[in-house]
């Protein structure tokens, strides 16, 4: 099983929405570590660890997100380790 870690950036309406509390909860459930936080532009960036399958799972529900949230793209750029034994929220 191969691990990888990611960077998203997920734009649209994302802040607000309970997105983060989403995004750790949809983290925890696939068995991913890593962080998520807000931006000052309104963005939510995270970075996300785990097995490539999780990942796969991981991102495409990052696509549609929380039901109050409108998701316009969610970016995805090649990340270091977290470093984290769980999902947090910054």
């Amino acid at each position: 099983m191969a691990f990888k870690a990611v960077r998203i950036v997920a734009k649209g309406r994302v802040q607000g929405v309970g997105f983060r509390a989403w995004c750790c909860s949809a983290a925890r459930n696939l068995n991913l570590t890593g962080w998520v936080r807000n931006e000052e532009n309104g963005d939510v960036s995270a970075v996300i660890e785990g097995p490539e399958e999780q990942i796969s799972e991981m991102l495409a529900l990052l696509r549609h997100g929380p039901p109050r949230a409108h998701v316009d793209s969610v970016d995805v750029f090649p990340s270091t380790s977290p470093q984290r034994t769980t999902f947090v929220t910054e």
